[in-house]
C-alpha cells in the first residue's frame, strides 16, 4: 500500500499525468490507484446498473492513450473469459467484492477445456493488475446480495478483444461498449452481447 493518500480528483489527475510519460510506469499507476480510498459520493455518477448485465461506464477517455471504466457488477453478473488485445489494465474495487479466475492462454488448434490458474478475491479499495501476458481471465460478482463497483484503467484502450468459450477455448473478436459516457446513458452501437467482454 502507498503512504500517501489521494482524493478522487487527485488520484486521476496524477494517473493521467503518468500516462503522458513515455514509458508509462505501471508500478506508479498501481501506486496511485492504491493511494485513493474509495468514497461512494466521488464515483456514484459513473456507477449505472442493469439488471441484465454487467455496464461499462466511461469515466475518461485519455485521447487514444488510456481509458477509466467503471464497471458495475449487479449480483451474480461476471463477464466472458477474456484477453486485453495487448492493453494493460489496472482496477481498484470501488464497492463490494469480485472474483478474478485467470486461465491460461488455449493451445493453438486444440479444442479444449480452458485450464484456471487462480483465483483472486478483490476485496474493497484492493488494487490488481492484468495484461496478456500474465493470461487470460474472467471478473464475476460472486455475492447473491451485494452489487459491487470497480474502477479498470485501461493503456491504451480496448477497441476489440477475445472472448473465450470456456469449455473449447475457442474465441470470437469483440468490440465492447460504454453504457454510459460521464455518466450519461449511451445508445450501443453493436450488439448488446458484444457490448461486454
Amino acid at each position: 500500500m502507498s503512504g500517501f493518500t489521494l482524493n478522487w480528483e487527485e488520484m486521476l489527475g496524477r494517473v493521467r499525468l503518468q500516462f503522458m510519460s513515455d514509458p508509462i510506469n505501471v508500478d506508479r499507476i498501481k501506486e496511485l490507484v492504491a493511494s485513493y480510498r474509495s468514497s461512494e459520493a466521488d464515483w456514484m455518477s459513473f456507477a449505472l446498473f442493469d439488471s441484465e448485465r454487467y455496464t461499462r461506464n466511461l469515466v475518461a477517455n485519455g485521447d487514444g492513450v488510456f481509458n477509466v471504466i467503471a464497471l458495475c457488477w449487479a449480483p451474480g453478473q461476471g463477464s466472458a473469459i477474456h484477453d486485453h488485445a495487448n492493453s494493460h489494465c489496472v482496477m481498484k474495487i470501488l464497492s463490494g467484492t469480485l472474483e478474478e479466475t485467470i486461465y491460461d492462454w488455449p493451445k493453438v488448434n486444440i479444442s479444449s477445456s480452458m485450464v484456471i490458474k487462480k483465483t483472486n478475491i478483490l476485496k474493497l479499495n484492493s488494487v490488481n493488475y492484468i495484461s496478456d501476458s500474465i493470461g487470460l481471465h474472467r471478473m464475476r460478482n460472486a455475492s447473491d446480495v451485494t452489487p459491487a463497483v470497480s474502477l479498470h484503467f485501461y493503456f491504451p484502450p480496448i477497441k476489440t478483444c477475445l472472448s473465450f468459450e470456456e469449455s473449447s477455448g475457442h474465441s470470437v473478436t469483440v468490440t465492447p461498449g460504454f453504457w454510459s459516457r460521464d455518466g450519461i446513458r449511451t445508445q450501443l452501437n453493436s450488439s448488446p452481447k458484444s457490448q461486454n467482454i
